[in-house]
């Protein structure tokens, strides 16, 4: 990785295969959705999607997850550089390239094609299996990286990204720790007073089915004094014959 901090390679690409992605944001670590998963070729940083107005008008790409590695998608890529021969894979509708190198557990030596720099076993006609791998290819064997790099003054983000709640054009995010008041909506003096609605509520219900059910009730008469004063007389029997 070293070859990548020459003067051949542009600060942005630099930046790109070195940064560490879907980090917590530090100016906005109270919020939610605060992973830096936006990369901003102008000013080459990551930013979260709360950080996103300054950087409107700058050139941005989105960076994906697939499994446990950032990938970015393949359209994005072929504007800023030749990524022939990269595999590439689908997630989300979308065909993606992995940024870096994925460390391998054991190496598989067996017949088939595989990356020219990291042996990672790949399908024909592929011969790289992440950009990071073209990129040290290309500064071993060629000149520089000019040739294969294109010249790209815009880049806005996709509209699956706007559409996945990536970012919201129209007003910033609310962190989470903020709690709205009654004339906005889930607050918690709107909870607490719909709680209480519902506590009287459930009480009028109950107290109208106690009296339904009183009201439905066989009454049974009065027992008379006479009756509960009645002193216990002797036993009558049946005459002997």
């Amino acid at each position: 990785m070293t070859m990548l901090f020459s003067s051949q390679v542009p600060r942005w690409l630099q930046v790109l295969l070195t940064e560490k992605f879907f980090n917590a944001c530090i100016i906005h670590e109270d919020a939610k959705k605060n992973e830096k998963n936006i990369f901003c070729l102008d000013c080459c940083i990551s930013i979260c999607p709360h950080c996103f107005h300054p950087h409107s008008s700058h050139r941005l790409l989105q960076i994906r997850r697939y499994v446990y590695h950032d990938v970015i998608r393949l359209d994005d890529a072929t504007k800023l550089m030749d990524c022939s021969f990269v595999q590439s894979y689908i997630t989300n509708s979308a065909k993606v390239i992995f940024i870096n190198q994925r460390p391998q557990t054991r190496q598989f030596r067996g017949s088939g094609n595989f990356c020219t720099i990291c042996d990672r076993s790949l399908q024909d006609p592929y011969l790289f299996c992440s950009l990071s791998c073209k990129v040290n290819y290309l500064l071993r064997t060629e000149d520089g990286l000019s040739k294969f790099l294109f010249e790209c003054n815009y880049l806005p983000l996709p509209d699956s990204g706007l559409d996945d709640g990536l970012v919201t054009p129209d007003s910033v995010l609310d962190p989470s720790g903020s709690t709205k008041t009654s004339s906005g909506s889930g607050g918690y003096d709107e909870v607490w007073c719909g709680a209480l609605a519902s506590t009287a509520t459930t009480s009028e219900i109950v107290r109208k089915k106690r009296t339904s059910l009183t009201a439905c009730r066989p009454t049974c008469p009065p027992v008379s004094g006479s009756l509960m004063n009645r002193r216990k007389k002797t036993p009558q029997r049946a005459p002997l014959y």
